[in-house]
């Protein structure tokens, strides 16, 4: 049993870009998919997959995506915000930046998962899982 579902699937991405694996599989959640759909939307990964759909065994397949010449990973740095004994809430006014606006802050809000100028465009403020670079 995890305690951390989100910290889980951060440290499995990790993991794998150190070890330059060309996929991971990753245990999947409603929240972990929407995240998987971000980091695909702003080009951090190659392609994912999820697996058996409807059964309670689902999985995410999430093809890393890599330089062709150099081999260095598209993410640098996976930082968890929140977590279960802290979590981290901030208003418009106080939305993260992340590398000074090159990263992405992917933000919890009413209106569901979405990155830190997504929610500063719609005005909703709400908890910051995770910084993406």
């Amino acid at each position: 049993m995890v305690g951390d579902p989100i910290a889980d699937y951060l440290t499995r991405m990790r993991n794998a870009i150190v070890a330059k694996h060309r996929v991971v599989e990753i245990p999947a959640s409603k929240i972990k998919k929407e995240i998987t759909k971000i980091l695909f939307e702003k080009g951090y990964i190659l392609n994912y997959r999820f697996e058996n759909e409807g059964t309670p065994k689902q999985s995410i397949k999430i093809a890393l995506k890599y330089h062709p010449l150099t081999k260095v990973s598209a993410i640098s740095n996976l930082q968890r915000v929140s977590s279960p004994g802290l979590r981290r809430y901030v208003s418009v006014d106080e939305m993260p930046r992340v590398m000074n606006g090159l990263g992405i802050a992917i933000i919890s809000t009413s209106k569901g998962l979405m990155t830190d100028k997504e929610a500063k465009s719609l005005n909703v403020g709400g908890e910051v899982l995770c910084y993406v670079s």
